[in-house]
């Protein structure tokens, strides 16, 4: 784990993050895949940082599980999360995100996102960001939504000749550009197809 590594790590494993170092994961389940993913980061040095994203495409009846544990234990530590999936036909996906900040990790910086699209009535999405923060010095913020395709997004690509598949597809492309891997962009799109 040294500065700047892409790691794709093993679910259910921890990382300790030592100062200076920057730690890179990043996660996707396609279309067919239940799984569950739950890593837990501790950024054990001053100037540690994390970047993980995730991605889930789950268009039957997938289950699928993804929980982070991030602790930032001394000052100066950053990091990010963001997490985005679709959830189609029958699909059950839970996000539980939670950072905790240590007393005394001041100029802690920390970010947690988790967006998700369900295309179908039947599909169920829920997500849990979390904030424990026990140092007064820090910026630390988490979002969650929950949502459908845009119907006039939609209309608009319609209108310009796009059919309807073909728009759809393009729309859920847009929504998960910021967490596809480089150099998967192909078979993702693949996997989109099928959703």
């Amino acid at each position: 784990m040294g500065h700047g590594k892409y790691i794709d790590p093993i679910c259910g494993e921890s990382y300790k993050v030592a100062a200076g170092e920057t730690l890179r994961l990043s996660y996707v389940i396609l279309p067919g895949e239940s799984r569950s993913i739950d890593v837990a980061v501790d950024l054990t040095g001053e100037g540690a940082a994390l970047e993980l994203t995730a991605l889930y495409l789950s268009g039957a009846d997938e289950t699928v599980r993804i929980r982070t544990l991030v602790h930032h234990r001394v000052k100066n530590c950053h990091s990010r999360q963001l997490i985005k999936g679709i959830a189609g036909g029958s699909a059950d996906v839970r996000f539980d995100g939670v950072i905790v900040v240590a007393p005394g990790a001041d100029g802690t910086e920390a970010l947690q996102e988790n967006h998700n699209i369900i295309l179908s009535d039947t599909a169920k999405v829920e997500t849990l960001p979390q904030l424990e923060i026990y140092a007064d010095d820090v910026k630390c913020s988490h979002g969650a939504t929950v949502g459908r395709l845009g119907e006039e997004e939609l209309f608009y690509m319609r209108s310009r000749g796009i059919p309807e598949k073909e728009a759809k597809v393009l729309q859920m492309l847009s929504f998960i550009s910021p967490v596809v891997p480089e150099g998967r962009e192909e078979e993702i799109a693949a996997a989109l197809t099928k959703l």
